[in-house]
């Protein structure tokens, strides 16, 4: 027997707006039969393709300052890695580190965080790393 991740939790201050945000981000929808509305606590959206699911919950948990300790790496379904930074750059990501060429060219990511801080990285498509 073994476990399997049920869905991502990310603690938020307002799930209702974070949610909405990362739908455009990830292309998620809202769960069938329950529809995530302003000042709901909790809005859970997932991939309809996938099925995974993220869980935004709301609480008092006060500014962080040390690194995220667990983040999202994301690649773009279709296209690459820079039209993808750029798409999220636009929905309103901050830029936090830009690690592209690190390691030789066509390498490495960027570190963006979205509206809340939440840090997460877009590394290249699997296209990429195949081409």
């Amino acid at each position: 027997m073994a476990s399997y991740v049920s869905h991502t939790t990310i603690d938020s201050h307002n799930a209702y707006e974070l949610s909405e945000w990362w739908k455009k981000v990830l292309d998620y929808a809202d769960m069938p039969g329950d529809p995530n509305l302003p000042g709901h606590p909790q809005c859970l959206i997932h991939d309809p393709e996938t099925g995974h699911r993220l869980l935004f919950i709301e609480g008092d948990h006060g500014k962080k300052s040390e690194k995220n300790r667990i983040h999202l790496d994301l690649a773009s379904r279709e296209g690459n890695r820079d039209a993808e930074i750029a798409r999220l750059h636009e929905l309103g990501a901050t830029v936090v580190a830009d690690l592209r060429g690190k390691h030789g060219p066509g390498s490495g990511w960027v570190t963006f965080a979205d509206p809340e801080g939440n840090e997460f990285c877009v590394v290249r498509s699997p296209a990429e790393m195949d081409g």
